[in-house]
């Protein structure tokens, strides 16, 4: 068959990407999204938005993405 008439898959699983800018990316991402939740929390009167809360909660989003798509 041709090179055009492979799928998603066969392309992922023959990528051979670099794992540090996976990690790079999640780390920047999980450190979005846990300011966006923080921010919302503050907002809504539950906890303060500082960095402690943003640092703790993106620790655990990085902890769990990495867990669930790298393992």
């Amino acid at each position: 068959m041709s090179e055009e008439s492979k799928g998603i898959r066969e392309g992922v699983e023959e990528s051979k990407g670099d794992p540090r800018l996976v990690l790079l990316l999640n780390a920047v991402l999980s450190a979005w999204f846990a300011w966006v939740v923080v921010w919302g929390l503050d907002r809504l009167g539950v906890t303060a938005l500082n960095a402690a809360n943003v640092g703790t909660l993106a620790l655990i989003i990085f902890g769990v993405t990495y867990l669930a798509v790298l393992r």
